[in-house]
């Protein structure tokens, strides 16, 4: 019983000390935590009784919802809406597809962050899983039913234009970066002027561009899909913000590496791959997630050229005489469905950037 007792004291005396180290250490921290625990005493208790305590929760009652208009949130538009939010305007009968592709999809983000997961068999799950997605989500063969992209939407649009953006904006801006410091003045002038002018636009711009103008310039008889378009303007411009900060990082090593590479023999292309590209994109690891953060939000844009992603379903849901005035519950819905899927980013590239730091420890103390 008494080790019992010394192992409690320990632990209560350990947190004693992070408390007092972490919280009030000084002053100045000794009143910032005060005050921050009095504004969540204060806070706390009528945000949660207006979000759960008194919450509608069924749809069931959406009258309810008038009667109890700023006493409690209905969170019943959104078990109503929840299909369309969801999957958009795909077939209802036909949800289970998209459903399955997202379970794909999540279940391909959580195996990419698993530090045990080889690249080789990544890369093979990651191509199987695309292969699979596009047989759900288009049919047409194995018996299932063709489904129009058109009428695809909402979560499910946002992850699949953020997915496929991403992975194939990132490859492209590494192209782009190495263009960029070539010593072929037209291929570095080139890609200077692809940059620039990609970087001197909004996105809305490239999308409308893509939509609009795009298949003035296609042959006779030649279409584009207008999904395909809007992923191909949203890839171009990833890819340029992407470039500089690749470059950033590329700027960022020192030349005596290079250099030593060189010593050694290798080609530039070996040079580039195993020396200066890994040292360059563990730099950049802050600055790309914050695009590609900002990239998965930019997706809500592709309202322009009519495509429905999360965002819009949410609007277009408000739309409805039944749910008008719940503008508050559908964005903050619409705000933790976006924080639910940034956070991770953000929080993976704080491990990334730690196994680097870590590594690059090891290998200076060696």
């Amino acid at each position: 019983m008494s080790g019992i007792a010394n192992h409690t004291a320990a632990r209560a005396e350990s947190a004693f000390q992070w408390l007092r180290a972490g919280l009030f250490a000084s002053w100045p921290s000794s009143i910032a935590t005060v005050a921050i625990l009095y504004l969540a005493w204060r806070i706390l208790p009528p945000v949660l009784d207006w979000a759960l305590i008194q919450a509608v929760w069924s749809s069931e009652h959406p009258a309810l919802c008038r009667q109890l208009t700023g006493q409690g949130a209905c969170w019943a538009f959104i078990t109503d809406k929840y299909q369309f939010i969801l999957f958009g305007t795909y077939p209802a009968d036909q949800h289970w597809r998209p459903a399955l592709v997202l379970v794909i999809l999540l279940g391909l983000y959580i195996v990419s962050a698993l530090r045990t997961t080889r690249w080789s068999l990544l890369a093979a799950l990651w191509l199987a899983g695309l292969v699979l997605i596009g047989v759900l989500m288009w049919g047409g063969v194995f018996g299932l039913r063709h489904v129009e992209n058109e009428r695809w939407g909402g979560l499910t649009l946002t992850l699949l234009l953020a997915t496929f953006g991403i992975a194939l904006a990132f490859p492209l801006s590494i192209v782009l970066a190495l263009a960029r410091r070539s010593d072929m003045p037209l291929v570095r002038w080139v890609t200077i002027a692809y940059i620039e002018l990609i970087r001197g636009v909004p996105l809305i711009s490239v999308l409308f561009m893509a939509s609009v103008m795009l298949p003035l310039f296609l042959p006779a008889g030649v279409s584009i899909d207008k999904l395909l378009r809007a992923q191909l303007a949203m890839v171009l411009f990833a890819a340029a913000y992407l470039a500089e900060v690749v470059r950033g990082g590329l700027q960022a090593i020192p030349r005596q590496q290079e250099e030593a590479a060189q010593a050694l023999g290798l080609t530039y292309w070996q040079r580039t791959w195993y020396v200066i590209l890994p040292q360059a994109l563990t730099i950049a690891i802050p600055p790309l997630v914050n695009t590609f953060i900002g990239f998965f939000k930019d997706t809500s844009l592709v309202v322009i050229i009519g495509l429905f992603d999360f965002l819009t379903t949410i609007k277009i849901s408000l739309s409805e005489p039944t749910w008008t005035g719940f503008g508050v519950e559908a964005y903050l819905f619409a705000a933790f469905g976006y924080f639910f899927f940034c956070y991770p980013m953000s929080r993976y590239s704080q491990r990334l950037e730690q196994r680097s730091a870590h590594g690059t420890a090891l290998g200076r103390a060696t």
